[in-house]
């Protein structure tokens, strides 16, 4: 596909969480637990922003009525509940931020204000999110060209949703106040591989700063647009191999809704407001959904002139003009799904329920139809909600935010967010980011170079290193133990931990403390090298259990150079006769031998040494 042809512009959005000892505006650790102490019920409305106006992605959550319920535990407080003000900014979390701003080449402003973003999903009970404005005009190279970095924010982290009850939705405070960074790009990038390139290369470059890694820590919001259609926000895309996809399948979709525009235009198509009861004409029907909704609900139905055909299109893989219809009446209306004409017979609801469905409304085969079974006011408010998406199909491609699924394919969250949605935060005072004084960090180039230069680490190893969730764990031993080889202490964290992960180990078990008592242990001479891997597994098997207690239990006592040298000896005397015969050629059947018995227990080099000197005497 030519993507400069169709007017591709794509923008990232990016937030990372970043790794300190506090909350943004609390000093609740950032740690996230299970633990449930107590739960609060709020409702929540939409507020007038600074310019006097209700954001229309607000007023559309607080028309759905939910309900929340927030649990909290030891890693909240009031604060997180919105029932004492907030706390001056994490200053830790403020460097750390300006330490990323330095290097994606960003500009800072003098002085940063606390502002509120009217925020009513129930992710924060207070109804908005704390965001600071940090730094602004900045760009980062990539393979397909310059992408231009427009703000940089620090923001709290949302409330972590756990469950749904009802109309009723739990969410846990632990996540709630974690500080993050907010990175926006220009809307530089013109194809799914710049994409994932540039947010590759943002990923990098923050790994050089004090962030939080592994699932969840990191999530890409992407903004797309092609001409002719609208820019739709997709949220939430977690694994950097989905760019690529969501992007492809963004742009298809949009393309065949604009086809369907087209189509619907020269059909003369028309969206027939009024919403029928049509309970009677399924009165005897076999359909166990129809029969599961009369017992308490009713039939409605709503007819879209010259839309036969099109509400089964398909527009990305799996999904339809029909999915879209239902994405909007499960979302405003709660309801299971939608059916359409285009898909039956289907259901239990047979040809000639159908039939007598299009003589009642009296509407031709080219006519589609679309039908909801539930509730009375469920039924009507899910119809209304298809009949705004039937208007904008006339119209082309609405301006809509969506989440990103599994598969690459989006479906429908909210209307995009307007402008109306800011306010200034009243209880904290202006932040001087000039008087704070950080370093620049290290671009990933730089790093690799040093790692290569001081740690003696080969070039794939040094990339692997400091992109690792260890490298700074690396660092520390490295400075420790000066007599084990950094490459060994590299290639056991980078390599020998994801061995046995793929042999089904729990490493999660695997603490810093497991791994400094193990490089002890090595440095020390209590365990040959060779023994590392059944020490890793024993930990991930018995992490209560200290390094003696673990080489005692996986007989890996280093023994001393005497112990070794009787064992080498007790080898060669059973083996006599083939040192005699092969000569220096005996060497590597016997070393085989002697492994056997010493791997993990003695130092691989020290037994050659021995049984070279050991032969050479013989002989």
């Amino acid at each position: 596909m030519d993507y400069n042809e169709i007017g591709l512009k794509v923008g990232l959005e990016i937030h990372q969480q970043l790794n300190t000892e506090r909350k943004l505006f609390c000093h609740c650790p950032t740690e996230l637990t299970n633990e449930v102490k107590g739960e609060v019920e709020r409702i929540l409305r939409a507020t007038l922003s600074e310019l006097g106006e209700i954001d229309r992605a607000a007023l559309l959550e607080m028309r759905k009525g939910k309900k929340f319920i927030y649990q909290y535990n030891n890693s909240s407080c009031l604060v997180e509940l919105d029932e004492e003000p907030p706390h001056m900014p994490s200053e830790e979390a403020l460097k750390i931020a300006l330490q990323i701003a330095m290097l994606l080449n960003m500009k800072t402003v003098d002085v940063a204000y606390v502002m509120r973003k009217i925020v009513i999903d129930g992710s924060n009970p207070s109804g908005f999110q704390r965001t600071i404005f940090l730094a602004y005009d900045g760009y980062v190279e990539t393979e397909d060209g310059k992408v231009r970095i427009e703000s940089l924010c620090l923001e709290e982290d949302a409330a972590r949703k756990v469950e749904e009850r009802g109309d009723k939705v739990v969410y846990n405070l632990d996540r709630l106040g974690i500080p993050l960074v907010e990175i926006s790009t220009a809307p530089d990038i013109n194809s799914p591989k710049m994409a994932r390139e540039t947010a590759k290369r943002i990923g990098e470059i923050l790994r050089m700063c004090k962030v939080k890694r592994g699932i969840g820590t990191i999530r890409q919001d992407i903004n797309i647009s092609i001409k002719d259609g609208a820019r739709v926000e997709i949220k939430g895309v977690s694994e950097l191999y989905l760019i690529e996809k969501v992007v492809e399948y963004e742009v298809l979709r949009q393309l065949n809704l604009l086809k369907i525009r087209d189509e619907l235009k020269e059909r003369n198509a028309e969206v027939i407001e009024e919403i029928y009861d049509v309970t009677d004409i399924f009165k005897n029907c076999n359909s166990k959904i129809i029969k599961r909704a009369l017992k308490d609900g009713k039939v409605k139905a709503i007819v879209l002139k010259k839309f036969g055909g099109l509400v089964g299109k398909e527009i990305q893989p799996g999904r339809r003009l029909g999915t879209e219809f239902a994405d909007r009446a499960k979302v405003i209306a709660g309801v299971s799904g939608i059916i359409h004409t285009d898909e039956l017979p289907k259901y239990g609801i047979t040809e000639e329920d159908v039939k007598r469905l299009r003589e009642f409304l009296k509407v031709d085969e080219d006519d589609a139809i679309v039908l909801v079974a539930d509730k009375e006011e469920k039924a009507n408010k899910a119809l209304q909600a298809v009949i705004e998406r039937a208007k904008e199909a006339l119209i082309g491609v609405p301006e809509e935010t969506r989440k990103a699924n599994e598969d690459g394919t989006t479906s429908y969250l909210r209307p995009l967010p307007g402008k109306a949605r800011m306010y200034p935060e009243t209880d904290i005072p202006p932040i001087f980011i000039k008087d704070i004084e950080v370093e620049r960090p290290e671009l990933p180039e730089e790093k690799i170079e040093r790692f290569k230069r001081e740690y003696m680490l080969s070039d794939e190893l040094a990339k692997k290193m400091v992109f690792s969730y260890y490298v700074d764990l690396f660092e520390e031993l490295c400075k420790r133990f000066k007599n084990i080889k950094p490459t060994l202490i590299a290639k056991t964290l980078e390599e020998s931990l994801k061995e046995i992960k793929r042999e089904g180990y729990n490493i999660e078990n695997i603490k810093k403390q497991h791994l400094y008592s193990l490089f002890d242990a090595l440095s020390s001479g209590k365990l040959a090298k060779e023994g590392i891997i059944e020490v890793l597994k024993g930990f991930c098997e018995m992490p209560d259990k200290d390094i003696d207690e673990i080489l005692e239990i996986k007989g890996l006592k280093g023994l001393s150079r005497e112990e070794v040298e009787k064992i080498v000896e007790e080898i060669i005397n059973e083996n006599i006769n083939i040192i005699k015969e092969k000569k220096d050629k005996a060497l590597g059947y016997l070393m085989g031998r002697c492994m056997a018995k010493l791997r993990g227990k003695a130092d691989g080099k020290m037994v050659n040494e021995i049984l070279k000197e050991k032969i050479r005497n013989i002989l």
